[in-house]
């Protein structure tokens, strides 16, 4: 799944492409996709909007519109491909945003877990779905002190802890697994076990491993790519995450490989006790 820094890639490379443009119709063939308003409303509330800025909160791309916001999650495999009117769809191009210049941006999602909301643009920061979310990493409120507090009354392991968007929003599997090893933490700590140090930790190397991959453009695993023939190059500088057989690359121990709370993890147990 996209985790931050591929989501401001995505945003990076639609900002080239759509800022200024104004909808003229919107098609929606999976209606599961679109989960507030109805999708009548959906598309009916979109009509002759114009696309004013996009940016993010979390994993959710934020298009900023006339009267409105759209908030897209990509989910697991949901990407953005840009063609003409006259272009056959695909059969797994859901969602299709058709401009007035005849240019249509098509959201392609083959798993169809990927959603939509429309929101009003005065108050969308206090609906869901982001009332809820925690931080930004770069926020300067995520401090040591609120990381431990948060941290205080859980008794699952930190990994999962990192995973959770109400206290620090935007990192997921890959990224967390880069942090706890940089942070020298084993991933399978209880969360109230983490001092207020380690909370530091943490954070800075959030900071560290975020920034990087945003200016390397994400990482492309599986089945991410940002669009079209764009690739991110963090995968290159991963020290861990998915090093299956691997070693670690600072003692030079076996990496373990499991699971913690259904999630494939990769840490080494000398380095990260």
């Amino acid at each position: 799944m996209p985790e931050k820094p591929e989501v401001i890639t995505v945003v990076n490379s639609l900002k080239t492409k759509i800022l200024g443009k104004t909808i003229e119709k919107v098609e929606v063939y999976w209606d599961n996709i679109i989960v507030n308003p109805s999708v009548k409303d959906f598309k009916n509330r979109l009509k002759n909007q114009k696309i004013i800025n996009i940016t993010t909160r979390g994993k959710w791309i934020i298009i900023h519109l006339d009267k409105s916001v759209l908030l897209i999650h990509l989910r697991m495999e949901g990407k953005f491909f840009f063609r003409t009117k006259d272009d056959e769809r695909n059969k797994h191009e859901h969602v299709v945003f058709k401009f007035t210049d005849g240019i249509e941006m098509r959201f392609h999602d083959v798993r169809k877990f990927g959603k939509m909301h429309l929101l009003d643009k005065d108050n969308y920061l206090n609906e869901l779905p982001l009332k809820d979310m925690g931080y930004e990493f770069d926020d300067k409120n995520l401090t040591k002190n609120y990381l431990y507090n948060k941290l205080q009354t859980k008794t699952i392991p930190i990994k999962t802890s990192l995973l959770d968007q109400s206290i620090i929003t935007g990192i997921g599997n890959i990224y967390d697994d880069e942090i706890l090893f940089l942070s020298k933490i084993n991933p399978k700590r209880k969360s109230n076990t983490i001092t207020l140090k380690e909370c530091k930790k943490i954070i800075d190397n959030t900071n560290i491993v975020l920034n990087k991959a945003i200016k390397l453009g994400g990482t492309t695993i599986k089945s991410f790519t940002s669009s079209e023939g764009v690739h991110g190059l963090f995968q290159n500088e991963l020290l861990v995450h998915g090093k299956k057989n691997g070693v670690c690359p600072e003692c030079g121990e076996l990496l373990k490989n499991i699971k913690i709370n259904g999630r494939g993890t990769y840490y080494c147990d000398k380095c990260q006790k």
